[in-house]
């Protein structure tokens, strides 16, 4: 049987979600999308595959999956509009495009961005919470600068990878990290200052991020120095964190497919 194949970019706040991945008794990413595509299908045969799951509570500007279909649609453009007129308000569908068998989302080559919002020193806005991850705590930001940037570059990464086993792959390469000032997102009740992780790379472990996030925000606290960020990134050294920053802070910023 011809297959017809689909590769549709959206994006989601994930504040209410327990991740990208069907699970029982419980609201996924992946579960009302399906079931919107059911919906607007018809009952038609379809399958959804994603190009990386999301944890729950973490949101995407732009990320995607490829529909598998028995029989093409005949407008892209018409089918992009119904999805989005039956999809909850907290996912949009941003693109779609037609693209042939030899496309595969999950092995497809792809370099993924991520960026993580958080700002420190006063209790905010209840509103900033879906989006942005409050420490009351004061912070070195100037040196929380310099540690993301040791993380830049081909590193061993067990440390910053959740229940690591021991044959894993974890010599990684991260293209870039840092640390600068949130002109991104901005509402009027969000506080003066806040900050954002900027990450980018081809592929990261199960919470990889919020590990680096969270022994960025223990360095801005004074309870690592750089030289336990440098430490921790040998070759064959393994250091349990202690500190994973909370989802919510977390969004996967762009994907890009090579």
């Amino acid at each position: 049987m011809k297959k017809y194949f689909y590769l549709i970019t959206i994006q989601y706040l994930g504040y209410r979600f327990h991740g990208w991945q069907k699970q029982p008794d419980v609201k996924t990413l992946h579960l009302m999308v399906d079931r919107t595509l059911n919906f607007i299908l018809d009952g038609k045969r379809f399958k959804s595959l994603s190009s990386g799951r999301t944890d729950a509570m973490v949101s995407a500007e732009c990320a995607a999956f490829e529909l598998f279909l028995s029989e093409p649609l005949e407008d892209m453009q018409e089918f992009l509009g119904l999805f989005n007129y039956n999809l909850p308000q907290d996912i949009r569908a941003l693109d779609i495009k037609e693209v042939d068998a030899k496309f595969n989302i999950i092995n497809h080559s792809k370099i993924k961005e991520y960026l993580y919002l958080f700002t420190f020193g006063e209790k905010c806005h209840p509103f900033c919470a879906p989006i942005m991850t409050t420490i009351l705590d004061d912070l070195d930001i100037e040196l929380m600068k310099e540690g993301a940037k040791l993380f830049q570059g081909e590193h061993y990464f067990k440390s910053y990878c959740f229940k690591p086993t021991d044959n894993g792959i974890y010599n990684r390469e991260i293209i870039t990290c840092e640390i600068v000032e949130n002109d991104i997102y901005t509402a009027n009740y969000f506080p003066k200052e806040s900050y954002v992780l900027r990450v980018k790379g081809k592929g990261f472990m199960r919470n990889q991020i919020r590990l680096m996030m969270g022994t960025l925000i223990d360095l801005g606290k004074g309870k690592l120095t750089l030289e336990d960020i440098k430490h921790s990134l040998q070759q064959d050294v393994f250091v349990k964190m202690e500190y994973i920053a909370p989802a919510s802070g977390l969004i996967l910023n762009h994907i890009e497919f090579e």
